[in-house]
């Protein structure tokens, strides 16, 4: 993954629309994992709309600095919809 906030923001812009899943540590030793599509970056936080029949809310947003820190870890799928 890229080593700046900058460079991790243009990768996600290329990746707008795409499906991702989001590992995050939720915790002391407590992990979370969601699944959903990558909808909107900003200059400091992204938005992921989560898939409605697995999670309670429609979406999350995160900061490039959790990417940075690896406290959310991204993987984007392949076309698996």
């Amino acid at each position: 993954m890229p080593i700046t906030i900058a460079s991790i923001k243009q990768n996600l812009d290329g990746q707008l629309g795409k499906q991702i899943k989001l590992t995050a540590q939720a915790g002391r030793k407590k992990t979370t994992e969601r699944k959903g599509i990558l909808t909107d970056t900003f200059p400091a936080v992204f938005i992921v709309e989560l898939n409605k029949e697995e999670n309670a809310f429609e979406r999350v947003s995160y900061s490039y600095a959790d990417v940075l820190t690896q406290t959310v870890e991204l993987e984007f799928l392949g076309n698996e919809i």
